[in-house]
C-alpha cells in the first residue's frame, strides 16, 4: 500500500516514551490544565468537568486504537515522529494530550443551557460538535504540513479525521455535558477502565504499543 511518509513510523517508535527529549515547558502546561480544572471545581461546574473528561477518555481510546493499528499493520494512521517533549503513544505527544484534556471543558462554554436548542435546524449538541470538529480538522491540516505530525496513508486526511475522530470527540463532550450524574459516571468511568485495561495489557505487559 502506498504511504506518504513510511519512515515516520520508525522515527516515532524510536522516541516512544523516551525521556531524552523532555522539555520543561510541559510543566507550565500541566499547571495550566490543573488550574483550569481547579477553577471549574471551585465554581462547581460539574457538567463542564464531565464534558472535559468524556472527551479526554475518548481521545485516549482513539490513540490506543491508532497504536494497535500500527502494531498489526506496520503503520499508524497518524504519528508524531518529532517535536514532542515526551511521546506517550505513537500518535500523541504529551503536549497534544494535555490540550485534549481541557478541550471538551473549554468548548462547553458555547453550549446553550437548554439541550433542545436548535441552530440552523440542527440540534445544538450536533451543531457545535460539527463546528468544533471542523476547526480542529483544519488545524490538523497545518500540523500535517510540518515534520512533527504525519498522516502516513494518502487516504487518511482532514475529512476522515473530521468524520471519524473529531466529531465523536465533541459529541462525547457535548452529550456528557447534559447527561445526569449517573450516566456521566458510567460513560467516563467505563471508558477510563477500558483504557486502563488496554494500556496495561498492550503497553505494559505485551509491550505492543
Amino acid at each position: 500500500m502506498e504511504l506518504f511518509h513510511p519512515e515516520a513510523t520508525q522515527q516515532a517508535l524510536n522516541i516512544l516514551r523516551n525521556g531524552e527529549h523532555f522539555n520543561w515547558t510541559v510543566i507550565p502546561l500541566l499547571a495550566l490544565v490543573i488550574y483550569v480544572y481547579m477553577n471549574e471545581i471551585s465554581k462547581k461546574n460539574w457538567r463542564g468537568i464531565a464534558a472535559g473528561l468524556a472527551l479526554y477518555m475518548t481521545h485516549w481510546f482513539f490513540e490506543i486504537v491508532n497504536a494497535l493499528i500500527c502494531k498489526f499493520s506496520g503503520h499508524a494512521l497518524w504519528t508524531v515522529p518529532t517535536g514532542t517533549s515526551f511521546l506517550l503513544l505513537v500518535g500523541v505527544g504529551i503536549e497534544l494530550s494535555l490540550m485534549f484534556s481541557v478541550a471538551g471543558l473549554i468548548l462547553t462554554k458555547i453550549l446553550p443551557e437548554d439541550p433542545k436548542t436548535r441552530i440552523l435546524g440542527i440540534g445544538s449538541r450536533w451543531f457545535f460538535a460539527i463546528v468544533n470538529a471542523a476547526l480542529f480538522a483544519v488545524i490538523e491540516i497545518f500540523l500535517a504540513r510540518t515534520l512533527a505530525f504525519i498522516w502516513v496513508y494518502p487516504w487518511w486526511g482532514s475529512l476522515p479525521v473530521f468524520i471519524t475522530v473529531y466529531i465523536p470527540f465533541f459529541l462525547a463532550a457535548n452529550f456528557a455535558y447534559y447527561w445526569d450524574t449517573k450516566k456521566q459516571r458510567l460513560f467516563i468511568g467505563g471508558l477510563f477502565l477500558l483504557n486502563a485495561i488496554l494500556l496495561i495489557v498492550f503497553a505494559v505487559i505485551l509491550k505492543w504499543i
